[in-house]
C-alpha cells in the first residue's frame, strides 16, 4: 500500500482533534472527502504504522518522524505562477508573526475565496484549503506542514519546533 496525500490530511485532522472520539462520516464532512476515502486512508496509515486501528489513535511518535523527516520527500511541493488564494507556510499563522516580512510574494493555495495575491503553492491535498477554512487549528497545522515541505531552513526549523511543542511533547 502506498500512502497518499489525503491520508496525511486525515492524520493531521485527527492530530488537531486530539483524543476526541471521531467517526468516518464526521471526518468526511470536515475534510470534504468521501467516507470511503477516509476509511481507506486510515487503513493505509495503519499499514504504514502511523495509525493504530485497534485503539483508533494516531501513532504520534511515528507521525512526528514522518512529518519532520519524510513528508517533504514524499509529497513534493508544486509551485504555480501568481494567483489569488489563501496564505500558507510562512505567510500564514502562526509563522507570519514570527518572521520578518519578505520581499518575495507570499505562498498561497489557489482558491476563489482567497484574498491574497502570491505564488501558487499546491496544497497537500486538493480539499485542504476548504477544510482549513472550516477549522482554524487545522489551517495552522497545514501551514506549518507546508513550511516544512517547501520553506527555507529558518521557516522549516520554526515549523518543526511549533509542531513538536503543540503535539509531540
Amino acid at each position: 500500500m502506498v500512502l497518499k496525500e489525503q491520508d496525511a490530511l486525515v492524520l493531521l485532522k485527527l492530530l488537531v482533534c486530539g483524543d476526541e472520539h471521531f467517526t468516518y462520516a464526521g471526518l468526511s464532512k470536515d475534510l470534504g472527502l468521501s467516507t470511503s476515502e477516509v476509511h481507506a486512508g486510515l487503513k493505509r496509515a495503519a499499514a504504514a504504522g502511523l495509525f493504530n486501528a485497534y485503539n483508533r489513535t494516531v501513532n504520534r511518535k511515528a507521525l512526528r518522524e514522518f512529518l519532520l523527516h519524510g513528508l517533504k520527500y514524499v509529497f513534493l511541493v508544486e509551485r504555480d505562477g501568481f494567483t489569488r488564494g489563501i496564505p500558507t507556510a510562512h505567510a500564514a499563522p502562526p509563522l507570519v508573526n514570527m518572521l520578518a516580512p519578505s520581499a518575495d510574494p507570499p505562498p498561497v493555495w489557489p482558491h476563489p475565496l482567497g484574498h491574497v495575491r502570491g505564488e501558487g503553492f499546491r496544497p497537500l491535498y486538493k480539499c485542504a484549503p476548504d477544510a482549513a477554512l472550516k477549522d482554524k487549528s487545522l489551517y495552522e497545522v497545514l501551514a506549518l506542514v507546508d513550511a516544512i515541505r517547501g520553506g527555507r531552513a529558518r521557516e522549516r526549523q520554526l515549523a518543526e519546533s511549533i509542531l513538536a511543542e503543540r503535539f509531540f511533547t
